[in-house]
């Protein structure tokens, strides 16, 4: 049986990019043609002459807040006659409704779509990687509501002919009882979830022998919780991957950085610029793919993360990076949720009593806790308990509030403090 889920995963990396860059003009065209932002983005732009990496660079980065303002502007503009792809996608995608199977939100909302394509994420890959086969049952944690990560799961799963038991996020007393019924082959989901089934299973003297594999992806996933694991008999992987691209890049048995997903360009450029930076060094990762459905061009995704030299010795041969190393702005990924800048300041928008806040996320891997540190002159009765609602409310996670005397947080312009423990 092959090592790979296809074979072109072994193709080597020039005749890797003449095949995408001969695909990527007549990608362009249809593009400029079917997605009204993307014209706008390649005015001016010949696609013929986008054949290789230095002329691709000559297209400008679009960004993930350009792509949310795009769609908070079309929506305040929407009018009789504008399309789906233009009033609600912003004009990125190149489908509306009917076309798309489902639609989904992330924080901002930004709103993506996913059309009837079979692995329509990308995610088959990585669970072939990771040693998911046909005919396995895989437990699927993620969420099924608002955004893509259980979907993108549960269709990758399907590509390969497994059977999803669809878990979703909490009650994990009901997760651990499915799992000692249903006897899952394999779990996917946050790794920090499946820790806490584990441990729940521990106290409650159960045993889940057939679980042997696992994919994780949201958070992130270091040596140490991966030994964690692996002495429990459960061998884990990671993927990474965005709800505007799908998946990018997946860990293979090699166990060194995280290979690049087929079908996509990607560039790790400065940030706040578009200009690629030297192989190793840490940069932004901006995509360009070739999903007709949702043809994003030179897409800024925030992340930072470093191109790895060389081939990756499980003999897959498409460009290697480092994984998820932060943001490039001061978005962060908290229990498998974006928290943004803004969500922080529209929580205290909604309390006039804070002069000043800052979101300080803490804790070890898996173990996220989130503190929102604000400054008032006098907290009146009842206010920690109603700006945990609003946190709760508008970033679906739960916080702490510590209140501080006024002036007492460092003025360096920060909103969000990332202080985890990564090691």
């Amino acid at each position: 049986m092959t090592t790979y889920y296809e074979e072109r995963e072994a193709a080597g990396v020039a005749e890797r990019e003449a095949e995408l860059f001969s695909r990527l003009p007549d990608a362009l065209r249809r593009a400029r043609q079917m997605a009204p932002a993307i014209a706008r983005q390649l005015e001016g732009v010949e696609p013929d002459s986008i054949r290789d990496r230095d002329a691709l660079v000559t297209i400008p980065v679009v960004r993930k807040s350009e792509l949310l303002q795009a769609q908070m502007d079309s929506r305040k503009a929407r009018c009789a006659g504008m399309s789906v792809q233009e009033s609600v996608f912003g004009g990125f995608s190149s489908i509306g409704w009917g076309e798309a199977a489902r639609v989904f939100a992330s924080p901002g909302p930004i709103y993506e779509p996913e059309s009837r394509r079979k692995d329509y994420w990308g995610f088959a890959r990585a669970l072939h990687a990771a040693g998911f086969r046909r005919g396995e049952l895989v437990h699927n944690c993620f969420s099924y509501h608002f955004t893509p990560a259980g979907s993108m799961m549960e269709t990758a799963a399907h590509a390969l002919g497994c059977t999803v038991f669809p878990g979703g996020v909490g009650q994990t007393e009901q997760q651990l009882q499915a799992m000692v019924d249903l006897q899952p082959d394999g779990y996917t989901g946050t790794p920090s979830f499946l820790r806490i089934i584990l441990e729940k299973a521990a106290e409650q003297g159960l045993a889940l022998p057939s679980l042997k594999r696992a994919m994780f992806s949201g958070e992130a996933f270091p040596p140490s919780l991966r030994e964690w694991f692996a002495e429990r008999g459960i061998e884990g992987y990671q993927s990474y991957g965005t709800a505007d691209l799908g998946m990018i890049a997946y860990e293979t048995p090699a166990r060194e950085g995280m290979v690049v997903n087929e079908d996509i360009l990607l560039e790790i450029v400065r940030p706040g610029t578009s200009q690629p930076v030297p192989v190793g060094e840490v940069g932004e990762v901006v995509v360009t793919t070739l999903n007709p459905d949702y043809p994003l061009v030179r897409f800024g995704t925030g992340d930072l993360s470093a191109i790895l030299p060389g081939e990756s010795p499980c003999g897959r041969r498409n460009l290697r990076i480092r994984g998820w190393l932060g943001r490039a702005d001061q978005t962060t990924k908290i229990r498998g949720m974006f928290v943004h800048p803004g969500q922080v300041a529209q929580v205290l928008a909604r309390h006039p009593e804070v002069l000043r806040g800052r979101l300080v996320v803490s804790g070890s891997v898996g173990r996220d806790s989130m503190t929102l540190r604000v400054e008032v002159e006098q907290a009146p009765e009842g206010l920690a308990e109603r700006m945990a609602d609003t946190v709760r409310e508008v970033t679906k996670l739960r916080a702490d509030i510590e209140f501080l005397a006024p002036k007492t947080l460092p003025n360096d312009g920060k909103v969000i403090d990332d202080v985890r423990d990564y090691s």
